[in-house]
């Protein structure tokens, strides 16, 4: 008896664990298959690879100072072949592509440097050097060298020859942009909506094609601010490799110039990802979006988009009715900035182009002897005539070389050296600071300058900002600046005292100007207000006034120029355009000599006179005297004091200039 409890017992212990067991498999296989199941189901849906794809981000969009558009994105259409989808007969989804582009008048991406028609030679700057390389010949291979290897490489021998040229042509592009499932193949771009329809309706025979909507760059007024605002442009092949670590794809677009390069950074976006997982055969078994594109950020700028339409226009007008009238003006600049922050308000140029037609005309424009694509008010360098005296006159007031209320008597030649006798333009007898100004004489100013010396000028006109770079965000040039090794006397030193040997830009005039009219704070130039989200909603960075240096000027010297350029507009050479102004205006004018043609005329001014707001400069080239340029500056003046006033409020939710 006692044996067989024993047994008993050990039954009990074995069933005891068996029923253990199974409900802990039980358990876990609950776990597998329902509260973890998703955990698990990639695991098991018999995937060979896992590929992602890139998901587009929309780019950052450009705004003016208030917010109103001026770079923007629009929907367009993109034909994409995506790898992931492409079945074995990819030559000839291709040529019936192709031919419902042709039908359609539409281009189409071909990067082979080779001629459409045979015989076949190489395209004039085609890079050959990577054709050859990635058809892996002799370095003297021919064109037909090229064509016969990619007949036998991409099977193209069942077609004719001239149907080989296309299809080689994109199936070359293909593999230069490191087509895969990565990396989708931008067969067309911004197609029009008719083709659209057409490749959707044949998708049963383009395995692999997708027509998907793409965010396209688009500016509200193709001929405003053109060189600041830049345009954007496919990646160079130059530059692919640089721009393919940063994570860029071949059919990329970026920033090729202004404010579209300099905030390429900002501008971009996010782009998301699409994974794809494919059975051992190729097979796509799923597909999702694991991670969403994030827009890039928008760009807040400085300037004011009706001010800045506003002086395009005006100084296309005067030019061409100083041209009617008979006068030699060829172009022109104007530029204004805030007195309190070096911020540029507006920037124009004429002649000008339009960006929309810019890729059709840029041979005609790029040859036009009036230059318009030379952004003139950043980059143009001008003698600046007398609108450089204001300075000289602080020189000599802070140096103790003139004392406010001397006399000097103009004689109009000015004989102090015996090589070099310049003369004055009139017979102005005895003059001081503010009718020197006023009238402009250059005998007093000679003086001036020869007292002070060139060394010394030269350092008061950099720590004014002439001849250095503003800093602004876009290139600019830091005009022509003679450097002096001492203040010994030369004739140099009179020329430079009334303008002449040195050459500055329109934006530098403005920026010495305000930088004048604030009481010495030197600003450098900005076009950046804000960097804020895409939907504006939130600011990121606020772009704060950055001081370059301050001159030093006692307030007695400075008010006595700045009364000197009061009298410039109200009863000097400024007073035929601004002497009836409703605000009091500061100016000066400046009529800059060019050997063997007309001289160019130049006008800065600051308003309102006590307590300055804005700074301005216009330049007319051949514009012949300095009042020339005076109906400009009104009318800037016009535009920024009285125009029917703009609420922020409206389209902001937060102020944007200070």
């Amino acid at each position: 008896m006692p044996f067989k409890r024993k047994s008993q017992t050990k039954l009990t212990v074995l069933s005891c664990l068996l029923i253990v067991t199974i409900l802990l498999f039980s358990v876990r296989t609950y776990s597998i298959q329902v509260t973890n199941a998703s955990d698990y189901t990639d695991k098991t849906d018999g995937a060979a690879s896992v590929l992602t794809s890139v998901l587009k981000a929309p780019r950052g969009e450009i705004l003016d100072c208030y917010g109103r558009q001026i770079a923007v994105n629009r929907d367009g259409y993109n034909v994409v072949f995506n790898k992931a989808y492409v079945k074995e007969d990819l030559n000839g989804v291709i040529l019936t592509l192709v031919n419902l582009l042709e039908k359609n008048k539409t281009e189409w991406k071909d990067e082979l440097p080779l001629t459409q028609k045979s015989p076949y030679s190489y395209v004039k700057d085609g890079d050959t050097e990577k054709l050859i390389k990635v058809l892996g010949l002799a370095h003297y291979a021919t064109a037909q060298n090229c064509f016969d290897e990619m007949v036998e490489k991409y099977g193209l021998e069942a077609f004719s020859k001239a149907e080989q040229r296309k299809i080689m042509g994109v199936r070359y592009s293909m593999e230069i942009a490191d087509f895969s499932i990565s990396y989708p193949y931008t067969f067309a771009e911004d197609i029009p909506t008719k083709l659209m329809r057409e490749i959707s309706e044949s998708a049963f025979r383009l395995n692999g094609v997708t027509v998907e909507v793409v965010p396209f760059r688009e500016y509200t007024d193709t001929s405003l601010a053109v060189n600041l605002i830049g345009s954007v442009g496919p990646i160079f092949k130059e530059d692919w490799e640089e721009y393919k670590k940063k994570g860029y794809s071949y059919n990329d677009k970026v920033g090729k110039s202004g404010i579209e390069k300099w905030g390429e950074e900002y501008l971009r976006g996010k782009d998301g990802e699409v994974t794809y997982r494919l059975d051992s055969n190729g097979n796509i078994i799923s597909k999702e979006i694991t991670k969403k594109p994030v827009a890039g950020k928008t760009i807040m700028l400085t300037l004011d988009k009706v001010m800045q339409k506003s002086t395009q226009k005006s100084l296309e007008t005067v030019i061409k009715n100083l041209k009617a009238e008979g006068g030699s003006v060829t172009a022109g600049a104007a530029v204004a900035v805030r007195i309190d922050s070096g911020k540029v308000i507006c920037a124009a140029n004429y002649p000008t182009y339009d960006s929309a037609t810019l890729g059709k005309n840029y041979d005609k424009l790029s040859t036009d002897p009036s230059k318009p694509l030379t952004d003139r008010a950043f980059q143009g360098v001008y003698p600046i005539g007398s609108t450089i005296k204001p300075i000289v006159a602080i020189a000599a007031l802070e140096n103790n070389k003139y004392t406010n209320g001397e006399t000097i008597r103009c004689v109009q030649t000015y004989t102090f050296f015996k090589g070099f006798q310049p003369k004055c333009m009139h017979y102005h007898g005895y003059m001081n600071l503010k009718n020197a100004l006023s009238k402009s004489c250059n005998y007093f100013f000679f003086e001036l300058g020869r007292r002070v010396g060139g060394l010394t000028l030269t350092n008061y006109f950099k720590s004014f900002g002439l001849g250095v770079k503003t800093g602004v965000e876009v290139d600019d040039s830091a005009g022509i600046l003679i450097e002096p090794e001492s203040n010994a006397l030369s004739g140099d030193t009179l020329q430079i005292s009334i303008g002449q040997l040195n050459a500055f830009t329109p934006l530098q005039l403005a920026n010495y100007t305000a930088t004048l009219a604030n009481g010495g704070t030197h600003y450098r130039a900005s076009l950046i207000s804000q960097i804020v989200s895409y939907d504006i909603s939130e600011v990121y960075e606020t772009e704060k006034p950055e001081v370059l240096n301050k001159v030093k000027m006692k307030s007695n010297n400075l008010a006595a120029v700045k009364a000197g350029m009061l009298s410039v507009t109200e009863d000097g050479t400024g007073r035929a355009t601004l002497g009836d102004y409703p605000i009091k205006v500061g100016g000066k004018t400046g009529t800059s000599q060019v050997t063997g043609q007309e001289d160019h005329s130049v006008f800065v001014a600051f308003a309102p006179f006590d307590k300055p707001e804005i700074a301005v400069s216009v330049v007319l080239e051949h514009g012949n005297s300095g009042y020339s340029a005076g109906t400009v500056v009104r009318n800037i003046l016009d535009a920024y004091f009285f125009a029917e006033s703009y609420s922020p409020k409206e389209d902001m939710p937060f102020v944007v200039l200070d």
